[in-house]
């Protein structure tokens, strides 16, 4: 697991999220820790190193 520090796509907070490292490619919704908002979070691993990570809003 790794900590990846970004900023939120609704309140511009900056905040941050456990990543599996384990799992090479990887997308799913979680909620921002300060406005609640749904984020679709995609994070792509190579060796065990992020080499892609997108944090978008999913209500555009």
């Amino acid at each position: 697991m790794i900590e990846h520090f970004f900023q939120c796509p609704y309140c511009w907070e900056n905040i941050s999220m456990l990543l599996d490292s384990s799992i090479t490619q990887q997308t799913y919704v979680e909620d921002c820790e300060v406005c609640c908002n749904p984020i679709q979070i995609t994070a792509n691993f190579e060796a065990e190193v992020l080499i892609g990570f997108e944090a978008i809003d999913i209500e555009q």
